[in-house]
């Protein structure tokens, strides 16, 4: 269990510092962007209002509609040419003169291209474009981006880089420093642990001393209520010292799972036959779908037990006069169990707990069945000693549906 603490804490560092540096390097960079196409589209402009060419410095500057103040070196840094079209689409005249990189072919193929788009503005390459209309047809001006542009990507490159490194540093970090951060919530788990099974172990010499004394009055006295009394809950309290001292166990891994391959069909349908007479006395209905000849590699004990708290708790826990089913079927490499028992009621908020220890949907329902809430918890720890999955789930509110997933190797 602190193996697992420790690696979902490292998780949650890791996904907590990649969604932060994802918010902080993506808002830069399109920031970033979006300040490329705010001054291309601000030269765009000036090209517009003066049919694809920069004024003379000395017209007034309210004479073109520039979102920023022009630059006297912005006509000379700038590389843009533009195409006019008429309304057919056919190309009237080519302007390259003021770039190099691209000859008349290439202008009138991007022009062509755009045409068919239909799209006033925006990139093509390295080139931000806008349509201009005017009494001979469409202008299309393109102002060459690439400096701008290879500027930006060097920098997306670079921040995810770094971005990366710092991820990874920060990985080595809580890996070397998971333990430390823990250490406290660790030693005070394995002290729980400890006191369980100590204490259990300690519990368990004077209850076998009670239920002797217990049985030698029985035989001395005869049998009264009160002395059955005793009888009953020492072998209650027998059950729950054995159960915690078992939960202890396999959270601290000391409990070895045997496994083997056996007929888990053939377990079933045993299991099945033990509560179908108990089912019968309480009024209640009990169906089984088997699938014969199925095996599973595992502890043959542990699976008993488990099929037994399941098939006990279904039984328990049922509405009088109720329902009770279990299927075993194979589900891919896999071996699906599932146990299905009809309640007078269960709320949806309590089904992520069932298998929390001393967890009672229904205190009132526990006190008079005599369980103490750790039947499911005991179930979830061998299902998982067995690397399978179990789930439990409530489709109406008026039953309870408890599904075990194990792999058959």
């Amino acid at each position: 269990m602190i193996k697992k603490l420790r690696i979902k804490f490292i998780a949650l560092s890791m996904f907590s510092l990649l969604l932060v540096l994802f918010i902080i390097m993506g808002s830069i960079n399109i920031l970033n962007y979006q300040d490329i196409v705010k001054d291309a589209d601000s030269v765009l402009s000036i090209l517009k209002s003066n049919n694809g060419a920069f004024p003379k410095m000395e017209e007034p500057r309210g004479k073109h509609d520039s979102p920023k103040p022009l630059s006297p070196e912005t006509p000379y840094e700038s590389r843009f040419f533009s195409v006019l079209m008429s309304r057919e689409g056919e190309v009237i005249s080519v302007d390259t003169g003021k770039i190099a990189a691209v000859d008349t072919a290439t202008a009138m193929e991007y022009a062509e291209s755009l045409w068919e788009r239909q799209e006033n503005q925006g990139f093509i390459g390295d080139y931000r474009y806008t349509f201009q209309e005017t009494d001979e047809g469409t202008r299309i001006i393109f102002l060459d981006c690439g400096r701008t542009l290879s500027t930006f990507r060097s920098f997306l490159f670079t921040s995810c880089g770094i971005s990366l490194l710092g991820l990874l540093a920060v990985f080595t970090l809580l890996a070397m420093l998971s333990g430390r951060i823990i250490k406290p919530f660790s030693e005070s788990y394995e002290k729980q642990k400890r006191f369980i099974t100590d204490a259990g172990h300690e519990l368990k010499t004077p209850l076998t001393i009670i239920d002797a004394d217990a049985d030698v009055l029985s035989m001395e006295f005869g049998e009264n209520e009160w002395i059955q009394d005793i009888q009953s809950q020492t072998k209650r309290l027998a059950s729950l010292t054995n159960d915690l001292i078992l939960l202890a166990r396999m959270d601290e891994g000391t409990k070895q799972v045997q496994k083997i391959d056996f007929p888990f069909s053939d377990l079933a349908s045993e299991m099945v036959q033990s509560f179908q007479a108990l089912a019968l006395q309480q009024n209640k209905t009990f169906s089984s779908r088997i699938q014969p000849m199925l095996s599973l590699c595992g502890d043959e004990k542990s699976l008993r037990q488990l099929l037994s708290i399941l098939l006990d708790n279904a039984l328990k826990y049922s509405d009088p006069e109720g329902a009770i089913s279990l299927s075993l079927e194979k589900s891919g490499k896999s071996i699906r169990l599932t146990v299905f028992n009809t309640v007078e009621n269960i709320s949806p908020e309590s089904l992520p707990h069932l298998f929390e220890r001393f967890y009672r949907a229904d205190p009132s329902r526990n006190s008079q069945t005599g369980g103490y809430g750790i039947g499911l918890s005991i179930a979830k720890a061998i299902v998982t000693s067995h690397k399978g999955k179990i789930t439990a789930s409530s489709p109406d509110g008026r039953s309870l549906q408890v599904v075990v997933v194990l792999p058959e190797k």
